[in-house]
């Protein structure tokens, strides 16, 4: 564990805690536009919610066994390699089929990539011998404020270029 503790480690350690962040904001906001364009009720949305939650329930169980076994790494690096990949089929699916199944996915990466960048943070604390576990969550809050305030300008500007044609 000579290289846990360095400067780097940290860097690439907050960015994965913003990832996670961003992604699960950036999804808030396409909720309302995946529920006009597949025209689902309620109760169809509901189960497509629980969607997220099955993937990130099931990921985080496997991913600390993952994390045990090869190191959190690559658990962050196939979570946030997801995220940046199914977040825009969030937002094209065509089905409530198709995007349950992204649902899924998506909360496979965001858990995989939370429990990884957890082990990641606590194998840091104690390398360091001082609590940095407060810095990394306020670099998940930081990527929940981007998250939501970049999909919601996307969001603007698309029904501004819908409005003036």
């Amino acid at each position: 564990m000579t290289s846990v503790d360095r400067l780097a480690t940290r860097l690439t350690t907050r960015l994965a805690f913003f990832v996670s962040g961003f992604g699960i904001a950036a999804w808030a906001p396409l909720v309302p536009f995946a529920k006009e364009r597949l025209a689902v009720d309620v109760g169809v949305l509901c189960f497509l919610l629980l969607c997220l939650g099955i993937g990130l329930l099931v990921s985080m169980l496997l991913s600390r066994l993952l994390c045990a076994r090869y190191g959190s790494k690559p658990i962050i690096l196939i979570g946030g390699f997801g995220i940046a990949l199914i977040l825009p089929w969030l937002a094209v699916a065509n089905t409530p089929l198709e995007l349950g199944a992204a649902l899924v996915a998506f909360g496979a990466s965001l858990g995989s990539i939370d429990v990884a960048a957890t082990v990641n943070a606590v194998e840091l604390g104690r390398a360091a011998k001082r609590p940095l576990m407060s810095g990394f969550h306020a670099q998940f809050i930081t990527g929940e404020f981007a998250g939501f305030d970049a999909m919601t300008a996307l969001a603007g500007c698309t029904l501004c270029l819908f409005h003036q044609s």
